[in-house]
Formats: structure tokens, C-alpha cells, sequence
């Protein structure tokens, strides 16, 4: 069957001297898988080019019954990027976003609202003039509301502590549960302001930042047990002061 798909890659993986996989999340179907010749032709080096991680991309997909994998033709872009790729500090970025995705995503089914903020982050990285050394902590933070882990910013009083397990800022340490104390729970609360718009105005210097990207992962990974140990932010971590 063939279907026409708009998607973005996640992941390239080598799967053997002739062939590698694609992992493509897709606004119709989620999250899939496509076998796509490897070689050094012209058209695969153009082929490739359009497949970086993050690309937005529209083709049709050969999908066949019972099988994981599908093949894709007529390959195109749907949306020109340049600066994510040239930029280094937003290639970095870029890394960090498809790592965090590949890791989150598994769902073999359309979420619209999600695809859609994921795309309108990739082209606001690509546009952005402003500072983006807060990019990767605000799509993080935002990320949680489409996987329905977002923390309940309404319970938030001065003084309390962050119950990690519920989502919750309560009055005291709860036994048993991880908990963030009263000056890291105001830091995640402070968080939940950030937006790509406003994003630049948040100054934190490379410590802090770091800081932050380990308190917020350590809040996902209680619930989200597929995003495990990450590679990129060991990267990110050296880039801005």
C-alpha cells in the first residue's frame, strides 16, 4: 500500500554494507521505520542530504502488511533548513532534540498537537537571531505536555518542596518519595515561564544550565523509563557559558 507521509527524521541507522534505516516520525502514522538503500550514487548523496536528523521532509511511504519497515520514494523537503545544520551550537541542539525524541517517542500512532510542536520548534531553532542556550531547556520542559508529564505548576508555594513521583510541589518532604528541595522546586517552577519567545531573557550561566537539564531529565525519567542515559547533553554541557 502506498501512503503519502510528512515527517521527521529522528534517527539513521546502518543496518547492513547495503542498506540502512531510517526512523521517521511521521504526522499519520507516529513513529516508523523505513529501509533505504546505501550507496555513494549521486542521488543518494542527495537522498541523504535530506535526511539529517530533524529534516521535515514529505514522501510515500511502500507500506507492506506485516512488516516493520517500509520503504519511502519521491523524497522531498517541506522545509528548507540551513542554520541548524551550518550553526554549530545549533547542531549541538539538534542532537540533543532527535537523541531526546528517539528515546521518548515509540508510539506507532498519529498525535497531531505533538508533530505540529515538534516542527514549529525545528523551524523557530532555524529562525531564531537571539541567543538559543536556553533552546534545548525550554523544548524540554514543554515536551512534558505532550506526554503528559508536564509538572502541576498550580500547587507551587514559596517554600515548598517538589514531589518528583506525583508532579506536585507540596508543603514538606514526603518518605519515600524523591523529592527536590524548596530552592531547586522554585528553579523548576521558575522553568515553566520559559517560552521561545522569551527564552533569551533567562540567564543562567553553565553550571546553572547544566543543572537544570539534570533536574528536569531526572523528573522524566521516573516517568518515562524508555529515555535512559543520553550521549548529547555531555555535548551541550561544554557549549555555553
Amino acid at each position: 500500500m502506498r501512503q503519502k507521509l510528512t515527517g521527521i527524521v529522528l534517527r539513521v541507522v546502518k543496518w547492513n554494507e547495503r542498506h540502512k534505516i531510517i526512523n521517521i516520525y511521521t504526522a499519520q502514522n507516529g513513529l516508523m521505520g523505513f529501509l533505504v538503500p546505501d550507496s555513494s550514487t549521486k542521488s543518494s548523496r542527495a537522498r541523504n542530504s535530506m535526511l539529517m536528523p530533524l529534516s521535515v521532509v514529505e514522501f510515500e511511504a511502500n507500506i507492506r502488511p506485516g512488516s516493520d519497515l517500509a520503504t519511502l520514494h519521491d523524497l522531498q523537503r517541506r522545509i528548507p533548513l540551513i542554520d541548524i545544520y551550518s550553526n554549530p551550537v545549533k547542531n549541538a541542539i539538534v542532537l540533543f532534540v532527535s537523541e531526546l525524541l528517539c528515546h521518548c517517542i515509540q508510539e506507532h500512532e498519529q498525535n497531531t498537537a505533538l508533530f505540529k510542536f515538534i516542527e514549529e520548534s525545528i523551524v523557530r531553532l532555524e529562525d531564531s537571531r537571539d541567543s538559543v542556550a536556553n533552546f534545548h531547556l525550554c523544548f524540554l520542559y514543554h515536551l512534558g505536555k505532550y506526554l503528559g508529564i508536564v509538572p502541576n505548576v498550580q500547587t507551587y508555594r514559596d517554600g515548598y518542596w517538589f514531589d518528583m513521583q506525583e508532579g506536585v510541589f507540596v508543603a514538606s518532604r514526603r518518605e519515600g518519595h524523591s523529592c527536590l528541595p524548596p530552592e531547586e522546586a522554585k528553579v523548576l517552577h521558575n522553568l515553566s515561564r520559559i517560552s521561545f519567545q522569551n527564552m533569551h531573557l533567562f540567564h543562567f550561566n553553565r553550571e546553572q544550565r547544566n543543572e537544570v537539564l539534570a533536574l528536569v531529565l531526572s523528573y522524566y525519567r521516573i516517568h518515562n523509563s524508555t529515555i535512559g542515559s543520553l550521549n548529547s547533553p555531555e555535548v551541550l554541557s561544554q557549549l555555553f557559558v
